[in-house]
Order: structure tokens, then sequence, then C-alpha cells
């Protein structure tokens, strides 16, 4: 039996003019494309219009659109920044990067790229070969791509995405509430974060927060003079607590106390269980039950804190 080898053939040889060679013949031929990265890959496009640039070839993919862009040469730093702007003027979920010659740092690049962004990057390397004097066939070879566990770290990105926008949102909505009905958190600004604060005139380390969860809320008197005042806190927790009598008939309400042991702060807090962040089609009642409730807190036990 007689094998033959492989040789390799230069791409310029079998493609002469990227634009007008290859990206024709990938688009005719995405699935050699398809099988080495993995992807479902239809509706295929040649030089669609991204801004005032043009992508080489876009495809449809199973979770959104899909950039390709060629370079018969070695990776550049060029190509790398029309890979993002694509991807971010078409809203694409997926970009293929397909090079002759991939530099390590380009290979670093998309590597980082997967694990901290919430779009997939393929990094593929195109090469031509022939056996003998057989016509020269396209061999792709897939460098770096995203793994299960940028996948999963993705998802996580996205999630964690979602939820402090929807958080800053909540916030918005909250404040425009509670301005029309008390100074308290007058001087602050919504943000993504879980919960908000003012020192609304309390000694230092103590502070009257609003905080949001996933599906419910409250209000809070937060103690946390630092960290070396572990001591200091839970003894102003106690002296708060001494009153809880006096405290708890003025607001008229439930009240959680907890000193938040083996933790350096302390809380005392008010819940209300309608709803949280994730439940926008009442916001409006969250927010009118929590600056109730914070005005009402704030009265009960601001004389007791001082």
């Amino acid at each position: 039996m007689t094998i033959g080898k492989i040789q390799r053939a230069k791409l310029r040889d079998v493609w002469a003019n990227e634009a007008q060679d290859f990206t024709p013949w990938l688009q005719e031929n995405i699935d050699e494309l398809a099988e080495v990265t993995n992807l479902n890959l239809t509706a295929v496009e040649r030089e669609q219009s991204a801004g005032s640039f043009n992508v080489d070839l876009v495809a449809d993919g199973d979770s959104g659109l899909v950039v390709i862009e060629n370079q018969l040469e070695r990776s550049n730093h060029d190509h790398l920044g029309k890979v993002l702007t694509y991807l971010a003027q078409l809203g694409a979920s997926t970009a293929i990067w397909i090079v002759s010659d991939p530099r390590p740092e380009h290979v670093t690049a998309i590597s980082w790229l997967n694990d901290s962004s919430t779009s997939d990057f393929y990094l593929v390397k195109i090469e031509a070969v022939k056996i003998a004097d057989s016509p020269p066939a396209a061999l792709f070879t897939l460098i770096t791509g995203p793994s299960e566990e940028s996948a999963s770290a993705s998802e996580a990105k996205r999630e964690l995405n979602d939820r402090q926008k929807m958080r800053l949102k909540f916030w918005t909505n909250l404040l425009t509430h509670s301005k029309q009905r008390t100074k308290l958190h007058s001087g602050i600004s919504p943000t993504s974060a879980g919960w908000i604060g003012s020192g609304a005139g309390l000694p230092s380390g103590l502070s009257l927060n609003y905080v949001v969860r996933t599906n419910d809320a409250r209000v809070e008197l937060y103690i946390d003079g630092g960290t070396d005042s572990d001591d200091e806190n839970l003894n102003q927790f106690q002296k708060i607590f001494a009153s809880k009598d006096q405290i708890e008939a003025r607001f008229d309400d439930q009240i959680v106390w907890e000193p938040l042991d083996g933790k350096r702060a302390c809380r005392i807090s008010s819940v209300v269980a309608g709803g949280g962040w994730k439940d926008e089609e009442i916001w409006d009642d969250i927010a009118t039950d929590l600056v109730d409730r914070m005005i009402k807190f704030e009265r009960a036990i601001k004389p007791f804190a001082k």
C-alpha cells in the first residue's frame, strides 16, 4: 500500500485574493468551518454592513448572529479590533477569526475574552494541503474557543449583569417614590448593588438602608463602625436592644433583631415579603411599602440609636 505525504501549499497560490477568492469559497463551503467549530452555521451572507465597515461573513448560529473575519496571514491587532467592532455593531453572540498564523498573544487574548465576556470567540487556523498532485484542500484547525468552564462563567456573568440592571431600575423607581415623601435618602443616587443607605444624621457607624433581594426587600439599621469595632458594634446593638419594647411599640410592626454572631456588624430590620427586584410588575407597591416602613422605622429607632 502506498501512503501519500501531506504537503502544505501556499495560501495565496490557492486563494490569490482574500475578499474575491477565499471569502466566496468559504461561503459555499461553510460546513467545513462548522465542523471544526462544532457550530450550526446557516444563512451565510457576505460583506454585510457594520456601521462604516463590512463584515467578511455573517451567519445564523444556534444562539444568534455569528461574525466571521478572514485573515490569510499572521494575526494582528487590526483584525482583532475588527472582530470586536463587528461583534458590537451587529449585536452578535459569536465571533470566528480565521488566520494563517495565530500569534501566541492573540491566542491568549481570545481565551481571555471567552473567560470574561458573555460572547463566544473562536480562533481558527487555515492551511492549504495536498497529496502529490492532488488538488489543494483547506485544513481548518481550532486553536482556541469557549470551553465548558468559560461557557458556565459567561452564563454566570450574563445573569449577574441582568441582575445588576434590574436592581439599578428598582432603586431608581424606589428613590423616586422616596423623594416625594421624605428627605431621608434624598442625597443618594441609584446603584446596581443590593442595598442603598444613608447615615441620616445618625452617629458614625450607623446607617439606615434599603435592601432588596430576588423575592423580598427590607429596611434596616446597619451597625458597623469598621474593621476594629466588633465589640463596639455589639455594644451599640445591645444598647438599642435594651429599648426593644418601646421601639416595637412605636413602630407597630414586626422587627427582626440580629446581632449577627460571628460577623463584625449587627442589624435591626423589618422585612417586606411581598416581592423583590424580580417582581417588576409590583415595584410601585413594593416601593410604597418600603418608604412607609422606612419613615416609621426611622422615627421609632432614631431616638434610641442616638
